[in-house]
């Protein structure tokens, strides 16, 4: 049975549960610059302290426990650490030659993680998938960065496309199972995206993997960051013919209640949420504790709105245990009946 198979089959069975924070995780761990550079990159001519990415390839130790630890907390889908591995966002370090095989090896880490949790365990590694994370890069094509400028655009779709094109192929040669376009406050950026991944599958001849959708409500309106509503986004994205749609990120859960709500009543697919924990306090830490988060998104469960629950920032193994154990209460959103002509 294929991956996207079996996920469907699970997903029409229970809520599923995605990982929670890398960012988070990673910062517990208090690496100075030398433990990103490791030896590979001990020379190299800029500060690389802060790529979390670049810790595939020196420090998979950390990234392969980390899945570990949201595995054992319940986590059916772990992200993996690639939401800046494309040209245009490691140019901040200047490793854009790194792209694909940084995307390769967070693929790998990923399953590895899966298939030694399954051993040590004697579980199935079947029930559990790898979604290969595509951020929405630090560039933007709906807005200016320039004030001055509202015309200037500092990238182009074509540049974004090709960006997206080489990370997708990184993460489909190291063996996801899902793609996964995610945090989009620019709608026009997620689609480059769902065109590198139409053009790489139909140039490649490969077999398609099941595409997931998040993007962020950025604010009390109710919009991306581009200024769209969230059915506007869901129109304007749905061509892609996701497995699921969702929210992710900018608000808690709290927050993100209402738009949950709206989506789960015009969404034609499986819908997913995982906010973070709790909105940032005045010094950017994120207070929400992991009972209270797991209410939160358990009243999402409660009314029928979500297929897939997990954690964006702040959120930690603990916040995946308490949703998971949570999860198990309820049943999952039903997919509704499409009228036919």
């Amino acid at each position: 049975m294929s991956a996207e198979k079996h996920l469907r089959e699970l997903l029409e069975q229970r809520i599923l549960i995605i990982d929670g924070a890398m960012g988070t995780m990673i910062q517990r761990y208090k690496l100075e610059e030398e433990d990103y550079r490791g030896e590979r990159f001990k020379n190299w001519h800029t500060d690389v302290k802060g790529n979390n990415d670049l810790l595939c390839l020196t420090r998979p130790d950390i990234i392969k426990a980390i899945h570990k630890e949201y595995l054992e907390a319940g986590a059916n889908i772990l992200e993996t650490n690639t939401f800046n591995s494309q040209v245009i966002s490691l140019a901040d370090y200047d490793m854009q030659s790194l792209a694909h095989e940084i995307n390769v090896a967070a693929a790998r880490i990923a399953k590895e993680a899966i298939a030694e949790f399954a051993a040590e365990h004697n579980t199935s590694a079947a029930d559990r998938f790898v979604a290969g994370a595509i951020g929405p890069m630090n560039k933007t094509l709906s807005l200016s960065p320039d004030v001055n400028n509202p015309g200037y655009r500092a990238v182009t779709f074509d540049e974004v496309a090709d960006a997206y094109t080489e990370q997708i192929s990184g993460l489909v040669d190291g063996g996801v199972d899902v793609l996964l376009v995610e945090t989009i406050f620019d709608t026009l950026n997620a689609k480059a995206a769902i065109y590198a991944i139409n053009k790489y599958f139909a140039d490649t001849k490969k077999e398609k993997l099941p595409v997931m959708i998040s993007g962020t409500i950025t604010d009390a309106s109710g919009r991306t960051l581009s200024g769209q509503t969230l059915e506007a986004f869901y129109v304007s994205v749905m061509h892609a013919d996701p497995i699921s749609i969702g929210l992710n990120c900018a608000l808690g859960a709290k927050e993100m209640r209402p738009h949950i709500e709206e989506l789960s009543q015009i969404s034609a697919c499986y819908v997913s949420s995982y906010p973070n924990a709790g909105l940032p306090n005045a010094m950017g830490e994120y207070d929400e504790t992991p009972e209270e988060m797991a209410a939160i998104v358990g009243e999402f469960a409660r009314e029928g709105w979500v297929n897939m629950v997990g954690g964006c920032c702040g959120t930690t193994p603990a916040h995946i245990k308490a949703i998971a154990n949570t999860m198990k209460k309820y049943e999952k959103r039903k997919l509704p009946e499409m009228a036919t002509v």
